[in-house]
């Protein structure tokens, strides 16, 4: 294959200033002195170290390099080229017995020489390619470790038309502090932030923005950071992941991709570090068994089934009575699973007849139910369908699944759970009842499917919750909406609590000495959702993520709470609190709970009464069988 115009070009320059290193490096190591006894041997001696340099460069790579956008790795490369050289250069003068200089220290001056000739004409490649910093061009304040710097300025220097320059580094660690990335100073930490913009604002260099570069900053710090930011009128993007950057892209080419900086997400401050969790025993709970997931569509249900697909099932079947919900599901495992036998099935969890069929014919080893009707407001207009579906739903799925010889059923319920105050709390509470009874029966008599209930309060970015409709309103343009300025909700984000539930299947399936002992009196796992957080604050920061200013550029607007909502959620009522376990994300309640078989046959009324379209019925009974259920059916605010 022909070489290239360029190949061809540092092949030549490369020649010129090997030849040129051999009289310069004689002159300094004997000044005065000519090369050689006569000008053929100079001439000799000029060609020798030409043709001996591109020898040398060779392996490596000197021809190939791209002076323009040459760094240390290829600074290294003409050190060794030129050490090389000048080392055969002297072996082969000795030889011959034709010695260049007298001076012995010839061969160290020459390879000095060479090596200075070789980056200093690389360097001066590069410097005239730097492109002039200009008044209009913004500037930015780049957040990130030393690899993550590195790559991203790497991917910014290849673009044709870049639309910020980088004017200094922050650092995750203080010993970072002072050095220099890419020509770059780092000026501080990620918590001198504030300090570091302050000094940058008094120098009158402002930056336009703040691009984090690092990938693995969020929760607190992140936060700290955003507020830093806030204070000083300087706006937060985040960088594409060092995966989708181009440092590596053919210099020059038109194809290197353009750096696409996004909003920071809400979900990067809410995220918390990352618990330890037993993957090893996730990996003994699942692989090589049958697993089925109802409400496999569900936000909560598509994410066990994609965790559970990468722990190596037997085999997966999805439920879900919603339609499309289902196909995208089942179409994303089919990508990204593909080794999983799979079966996607349409079908309703009220449905006792199909249910019992098709668990029989399954004959699953572990049942995760993720099936519900979750939205409160919706169940409110709607309790009966709640009682159906939530209630009824689950003790249905929990006696087939009984009846096929399942191991272990694993119940996703809610903190709304909690001393409820709205029919689709009551209903979960009512259903955490009838698995709590079987769970305890089944521990009692050593043999029996184990039945495992997770409470957990709110998953980020879940269908109808708060986090979509605000990034909705948002693209309106606003107003956004929040039902009163005192409300709180816990938060989680979907792959931590899917996790956890994960960790608390296991827990709650073997029985071991280190097993919570509340287990055995109904005891349920609690996931620990952290503090709470005021759902107009996260409207604030919502607001101020997108680059607007609340109460400026986008109102807040007080709704009033709706039917069946409550100002605070809680994940524990006064008699069941919260017991840690030697578990991390981890805690256990031990509600009241009964004979299954009562709350099976209290189950069966009530579901009677829904289906017969009687609602004060219904909720009588719902009353009577979850005596805490305080039912907020105007949504009306507490006083005090």
């Amino acid at each position: 294959m022909a070489a290239s115009p360029r190949i061809l070009l540092n092949l030549g320059l490369d020649a010129v200033l090997g030849a040129l290193a051999v009289p310069v490096a004689a002159w300094l190591a004997s000044p005065g002195a000519a090369l050689g006894a006569a000008p053929a041997h100079a001439a000799a001696a000029v060609a020798a170290g030409a043709a001996l340099l591109l020898l040398a460069g060779l392996p490596f790579g000197l021809p190939r390099q791209y002076w323009r956008y040459a760094g240390p790795k290829e600074m290294l490369a003409v050190a060794g080229a030129a050490a090389i050289a000048a080392g055969l250069f002297a072996a082969g003068a000795a030889a011959i017995g034709l010695p260049p200089s007298p001076n012995a220290a010839f061969p160290a001056i020459h390879a000095l020489v060479l090596a200075a000739l070789l980056a200093g004409a690389r360097g001066a490649a590069r410097r005239r390619h730097v492109r002039p910093e200009t008044a209009g061009t913004p500037t930015a304040l780049l957040v990130g470790n030393g690899d993550a710097a590195d790559l991203f300025m790497r991917a910014l220097d290849r673009q044709r038309a870049p639309e910020f320059r980088v004017l200094g580094i922050l650092a995750r660690h203080a010993r970072q502090a002072g050095r220099r990335i890419q020509g770059q100073a780092i000026l501080g930490t990620v918590e001198e932030a504030e300090s570091v913009l302050e000094q940058l604002r008094a120098a009158g260099r402002t930056p336009s923005l703040i691009v984090l570069a690092d990938p693995d900053l969020q929760g607190e710090a992140l936060e700290r950071l955003l507020d830093a930011a806030d204070r000083q009128g300087v706006a937060l993007r985040r960088a594409p992941r060092p995966t989708a950057l181009d440092p590596a892209a053919r210099p020059g080419e038109s194809g290197s991709r353009r750096i696409e900086l996004r909003p920071v997400a809400i979900e990067d401050l809410l995220d918390r570090p990352q618990v330890p969790l037993d993957r090893e025993g996730m990996a003994r709970l699942i692989q090589g068994r049958r697993v089925l997931v109802t409400g496999a569509g569900g936000t909560i249900g598509g994410e066990l089934a994609r965790q559970v697909a990468a722990l190596g099932p037997a085999s997966l079947t999805l439920l879900d009575h919603g339609e499309y919900a289902l196909y995208q599901i089942d179409l994303e495992l089919a990508e990204t699973h593909p080794a999983v036998t799979r079966r996607a099935v349409l079908a309703d969890v009220r449905d006792a007849a199909r249910m019992s069929r098709l668990i029989a014919e399954i004959r699953p080893d572990l049942v995760f139910h993720a099936a519900a009707l979750k939205h409160v407001p919706m169940v409110e207009n709607d309790p009966l369908e709640g009682l159906q579906t939530n209630a009824q739903g689950t003790r249905i799925v929990a006696d087939a699944a009984r009846a096929a010889g399942c191991r272990v059923m694993v119940f996703i319920s809610t903190d709304k759970a909690v001393n409820p105050t709205s029919v689709m709390g009551a209903s979960k509470r009512l259903a955490e009842m009838y698995c709590q009874g079987l769970d305890v029966a089944a521990r009692q008599s050593g043999h029996g499917m184990r039945c495992v209930t997770v409470r957990f309060g709110n998953v980020l970015g879940s269908t109808g919750s708060v986090v979509p409709l605000f990034r909705r309103q948002l693209e309106r343009g606003g107003p956004l909406t929040v039902t009163h300025p005192d409300m709180r909700r816990y938060f989680m984000t979907v792959r931590e609590a899917v996790g956890l539930v994960l960790q608390a299947s296991v827990v709650g399936a073997e029985d071991a000495e280190d097993r919570p002992p509340e287990l055995r009196d109904g005891g349920i796992f609690v996931l620990d959702m952290g503090q709470p957080v005021k759902i107009v604050d996260l409207a604030r920061r919502m607001i101020r993520l997108a680059g607007l200013r609340p109460e400026e550029d986008v109102d807040i607007r007080f709704t009033g709470l709706r039917p069946g909502e409550k100002l605070f959620e809680e994940m524990f009522h006064g008699q069941e609190p919260p017991r840690p376990t030697r578990f991390s994300g981890l805690m256990v309640a031990t509600p009241r709970t009964a004979d299954p078989a009562l709350i099976g046959r209290a189950i069966d009324e009530v579901s009677a009464a829904a289906r017969a379209g009687q609602t004060e019925v219904a909720l009588a009974q719902l009353g009577r069988l979850v005596p805490e259920f305080d039912h907020n059916a105007d949504g009306v605010a507490p006083h005090g």
